[in-house]
């Protein structure tokens, strides 16, 4: 699959070369989540997370954290390499910048582009994630901070707070240490909520 990713990557280069529209266009490679068990696939095998913990449907590292490839020749300074923080609601107001189109109100994302020209770029106050297949999770992180917050149904609570700089693959729980962390983190991760009309679960997810 990989060998085959390769070779249709190229195919599609090589067609807006062909095109004429190399020097007009930006391509982005990026996955959606981190390694799977799907389809036989064996993350442990192929070491397919590093140092960072969790696959797909997790909300630790090794199911959110992706990289972003972004080639656009004249446009994206080549083989530059930047460690800003962003997610995929930010990639519909980054095409819209790239476009001059303009972007939609009242979302959560915001441009990128700013990165993408190699300048200072505006980063998220913190990024929040909800899960709701087969257990409810949340997860917030703010700076070097990330609290993950997990509830399978009829079970408690479990609240684990990391420092991403120095425990990137989130084996130390710092959440007793450090209870006003903890409190502000929750807070950020109940502002970001907006209660539905229609619940898909029927136990408490505040």
């Amino acid at each position: 699959m990989i060998t085959k990713l390769d070779d249709d990557v190229k195919r599609i280069l090589d067609k807006v070369k062909a095109l004429g529209l190399d020097g007009d266009t930006y391509v982005f490679f990026t996955s959606d989540n981190g390694p799977h068990k799907e389809g036989g696939a064996d993350p442990e095998y192929f070491d397919s997370n590093g140092p960072l913990r969790g696959i797909k449907r997790d909300l630790y590292e090794g199911g959110i954290r992706v990289p972003l490839l972004v080639r656009a020749p004249g446009k994206v300074p080549a083989g530059a390499v930047r460690d800003d923080i962003w997610a995929f609601w930010d990639v519909l107001p980054t095409l819209c910048g790239i476009s001059n189109t303009p972007s939609p109100a009242e979302i959560d994302g915001f441009s990128f582009q700013q990165a993408l020209q190699g300048k200072e770029q505006r980063q998220h106050e913190f990024l929040y994630w909800q899960f709701n297949e087969k257990q409810y999770k949340e997860a917030v992180v703010q700076g070097n901070w990330k609290l993950v917050k997990i509830k399978p149904k009829g079970e408690p609570v479990t609240i684990e707070l990391y420092d991403l700089q120095n425990d990137i693959g989130e084996t130390n729980d710092l959440a007793s240490g450090y209870p006003e962390k903890v409190k502000e983190l929750l807070a950020l991760a109940a502002k970001s909520k907006t209660k539905s009309e229609h619940p898909l679960f029927d136990w408490d997810t505040e």
